[in-house]
């Protein structure tokens, strides 16, 4: 994939660990449904992982 696309990443929250998957680029970093803060970013996932 190239930089510039749309990228997943993977965003938790610092309060709960809530995490969840968005895409690259969005204006704003989403908020956590739950405790409504700023969510951070855990993990780029531009690149398969195996388990």
């Amino acid at each position: 994939m190239e930089r510039g696309e749309k990228e997943p990443i993977q965003v938790i929250c610092p309060k709960c660990r809530y995490t969840e998957i968005v895409y690259l680029p969005c204006e704003d970093l989403p908020k956590c449904p739950h405790c409504d803060i700023r969510m951070i970013i855990a993990e780029l996932l531009d690149e398969g992982k195996s388990y």
